[in-house]
């Protein structure tokens, strides 16, 4: 029995006739950009996450850009300015920083949660420094109420990478509403995904919403009326059709992720493998499961060879990526061991409780 590190087949195929419906009808309507299913999608999802507003765009990379792009062409950052973010995470959360000409500050992450560690925070900010940028990486909430104190006392932004933790809340407000503006990716792989690249915008502020709404339309503000050199990044009819039909089963699908992970967390028993801290895993959707290991490339074969796929996010930090080698002399010594140890299991709405079961034991059967 050969397992997957994720089908998305299979996730897809439980919701099939309802994809192709809404293929049809869009199809059928020959409208195909900036219609009623984007629209429809866009108020689903603003009522989801509690924000006022929300943007289709693209992709996620493109959600963050325009964010920051946004903030620069609405005079609240200039380039050169400095925003701080986590070591340990994605590439695509330094690129739009660094896309926009603002300065990525890098922090090291809670080895326990891998998030960034909210409270190395405050010691990086200079008079430079405009933004922090928090992401809630695999799923994880990455929050505590430090972070308006720190925006309110340095008049900063709190822009949420919220890729990977699409459902998470706390104290019952979701991810996507915690912080000024959110960036959000609907890659097929991620909880909400979509059947192709997509991403939205959510924020509660108004000014902020249109300049990214039409920033992502090539600057329009109106037809052949542009008042900023955008870029084109919008959220098809056909993506935005399939995502209201995946939006209304997100819960179920979090529930069943959240079930496995408990699974794991309770019948993992191996002293060679470290599972994530779950002292907060209501507030976690399992986006992924991420155990450590000091033996990773043995554990990776062990694996292998009874046919459970893993991946590793991510095998190099972003300070370590050729393309930003001007940080390669940052000492990130917590990230760098997480670029080192971390090996991510299978977790998904899909996965049977004979595959948990056969993963727990063979990860228990391990050994040096």
């Amino acid at each position: 029995m050969k397992i997957k590190f994720l089908d998305l087949k299979k996730v897809n195929s439980i919701y099939a006739d309802e994809l192709k419906k809404e293929a049809a009808e869009v199809i059928d309507s020959g409208w195909f950009l900036n219609g009623i299913k984007l629209e429809k999608f866009e108020k689903n999802l603003s009522k989801y996450i509690g924000s006022k507003y929300a943007i289709g765009i693209g992709n996620g990379l493109d959600a963050l850009r325009l964010i920051f792009r946004a903030y620069i062409e609405n005079g609240f950052m200039n380039p050169g300015d400095e925003i701080i973010v986590p070591a340990n995470t994605f590439i695509a959360s330094i690129i739009a920083i660094t896309e926009n000409n603002l300065k990525p500050i890098f922090v090291e992450p809670d080895i326990l949660n891998f998030n960034l560690d909210l409270d190395k925070i405050k010691e990086k900010i200079t008079k430079k420094t405009k933004g922090i940028m928090i992401v809630h990486l695999y799923g994880r909430v990455c929050w505590d109420e430090s972070l308006l104190k720190l925006k309110k006392e340095f008049n900063l932004k709190v822009i949420e990478d919220n890729a990977q933790a699409f459902g998470a809340s706390i104290k019952n407000i979701k991810t996507g509403n915690l912080g000024d503006a959110a960036g959000f990716s609907f890659y097929p792989g991620k909880n909400l995904g979509a059947l192709g690249d997509s991403g939205a915008v959510t924020t509660n502020d108004l000014l902020l919403a249109d300049t990214v709404r039409s920033l992502a339309n090539y600057g329009s503000i109106k037809k052949y009326v542009h008042k900023y050199i955008g870029i084109n990044s919008r959220l098809d009819e056909i993506q935005a059709a399939f995502l209201n039909v995946k939006l209304r089963h997100i819960n179920n699908e979090n529930e069943c992720r959240k079930k496995i992970a408990n699974f794991y967390l309770e019948n993992i028993k191996n002293s060679n493998v470290i599972l994530p801290n779950a002292n907060i895993d209501n507030e976690n959707v399992w986006h992924l499961f991420v155990i450590r290991s000091k033996n990773r490339n043995l554990l990776i074969d062990h694996l292998r060879s009874n046919e459970i796929e893993t991946l590793i996010h991510y095998p190099i930090a972003p300070h370590n990526q050729e393309c930003y080698s001007e940080y390669k002399h940052l000492n990130m010594k917590i990230t760098e061991k997480l670029q080192n140890e971390v090996l991510s299991i299978p977790i998904s709405p899909v996965l049977t409780k004979q595959e948990t079961r056969k993963i727990v034991n063979v990860i228990n059967d391990f050994k040096i």
